[in-house]
């Protein structure tokens, strides 16, 4: 079940509300919640509830072993069962056939492993249950008495499939305690309503138009114009497919009585990759840092063990988005170039006018994302070359002269949108207006994005692949 499926809109959404609101208990609302956010993973695929349960149940064990040792190697050994435990099914389900395939090519082998159907939002689940057996092992949160909660704490189903990641210190106090206002609720809702038009109205407009291009490994070569295009696209497309899962998370999550942090704050605006990486997806950032570059040593131990760590947290950053190895060629080209933003170039850029830096970043950023997009080396390559005119077609094609011609400046204003200027021009208005405008565009929005979700087959997510 997705959340911008009519499904969700018109049926499991009301029936949670009535069910989760009927009584004020944090008991009865916690059952309510877990029993309704199983049912929201398992929709179609109710087996891989299992997987989910087995791993917070090893967890939730080992967590609670590792309480009553204040010390020793037990402890340790005790952290390592149930990071192991979790890391395995991530590592079956995701990585076995691309490291098995991996080998067997190396070797020059014909044999070659299916890859298991992938659990949805497992990389997410993994890391959420990580941090929690973790942060028990190093003091900075108590063990959970109740399975029940922990699993309320791994399932809850506005950030379950997609992120934000969310650490267990972040909502530990709010699992036993919480409550919603109407004001909360109705800012919730409003975030909501945001996230739903962003994917609807801007992010499956985009990915449809995407579609109609002509792209890399199709056996025809790409125009310089189709190449650009189809990168801006994407671009678009998977930063307002994201970014429009975390605003329904976080405003779900307000309207249930959770606070989650942000995820995204305008990263196409920003002037550098290190701020890039600062906007973008911050619950992964956080979790690299907290649990990965840190306990590595961070920048702590000289300038070549600071550029081994990034490089290793940026090539499992590539990793963890998918079992491929244009995933991990992503991640190294995001930790060279910050390690060059920050060794080499911090000078040069400190003296760069912002707006050269701002347009720079965006390209790197344009193509990081076609290297993200292809998991087909050769057609990776072939769109890169195109990128810098090298093997194309000709400055343009009919496919591309078709897609602009039918969506003629719609993409131009889902750029302006990724930036930050309608908050700008908000904030100008009086306190009393903008609440009033945001009402009405939201319950207009609400409407558009309903009558646009009944003529689109184009509607997945596209994080819900990692």
């Amino acid at each position: 079940m997705v959340f911008s499926s009519l499904t969700f809109l018109l049926l499991f959404l009301p029936l949670l509300y009535a069910l989760y609101f009927a009584r004020t208990s944090v008991k009865w609302r916690n059952g309510v919640l877990l029993v309704m956010s199983l049912l929201f993973y398992g929709w179609g695929e109710p087996v891989w509830i299992l997987a989910m349960i087995l791993s917070t149940a090893v967890n939730f064990f080992c967590a609670r072993a590792i309480a009553r040792r204040e010390e020793g190697a037990a402890r340790k050994l005790i952290l390592a069962l149930g990071v192991v435990a979790s890391l395995s099914f991530l590592v079956y389900f995701k990585y076995s056939a691309f490291l098995a395939n991996s080998v067997a090519a190396l070797l020059s082998l014909s044999w070659r492993m299916d890859t298991p159907r992938l659990p949805i939002g497992i990389s997410f689940y993994t890391f959420q249950i990580l941090t929690y057996t973790v942060d028990v092992y190093r003091g900075k949160a108590p063990a959970q008495k109740s399975p029940l909660r922990l699993l309320l704490y791994i399932s809850c189903f506005p950030q379950l499939i997609a992120g934000p990641i969310v650490q267990y210190g972040d909502v530990e106090n709010q699992l036993g305690e919480r409550s919603v206002t109407p004001d909360a609720f109705t800012e919730g809702m409003e975030r909501f309503i945001k996230g739903l038009a962003k994917k609807v109205l801007l992010a499956n407009v985009c990915g449809a138009a995407l579609e109609e291009l002509t792209l890399a490994g199709t056996g025809e070569p790409l125009s310089l114009l189709g190449a650009w295009l189809a990168a801006f696209l994407y671009t678009l497309q998977i930063y307002f497919d994201f970014s429009a899962y975390s605003d329904m998370a976080i405003g779900l999550g307000k309207t249930l009585g959770f606070t989650y942090k942000e995820n995204f704050v305008f990263p196409y605006a920003s002037l550098s990759v290190t701020e890039f990486w600062r906007r973008w997806h911050i619950s992964l950032g956080s979790f690299f840092r907290d649990y990965v570059y840190i306990p590595l040593g961070g920048n702590r131990r000289g300038t070549a063990r600071t550029v081994l760590n990034l490089l290793v947290v940026w090539g499992l950053t590539g990793l963890w988005h998918g079992a491929a190895w244009n995933f991990v060629l992503w991640g190294l080209y995001f930790g060279v170039l910050l390690i060059l933003e920050r060794f080499v170039f911090k000078t040069i850029l400190e003296k760069t006018p912002g707006a050269i830096r701002w347009l720079l970043t965006f390209v790197i950023a344009v193509i990081g994302w076609v290297i993200f997009y292809y998991t087909d080396l050769p057609a990776l390559g072939q769109h890169l070359c195109a990128l810098f005119g090298i093997g194309v077609s000709g400055p343009g094609d009919a496919a591309a002269a078709a897609v602009v011609r039918k969506y003629t400046v719609y993409p131009l204003i889902a750029w302006v949108l990724s930036l930050p200027v309608v908050p700008a021009v908000a904030a100008k208005l009086p306190r009393r207006l903008r609440s009033a405008l945001a009402l009405v565009f939201s319950v207009v929005l609400l409407g558009a994005s309903l009558l646009f979700l009944v003529g689109q087959s184009y509607n997945p997510f596209i994080y819900f692949r990692f």
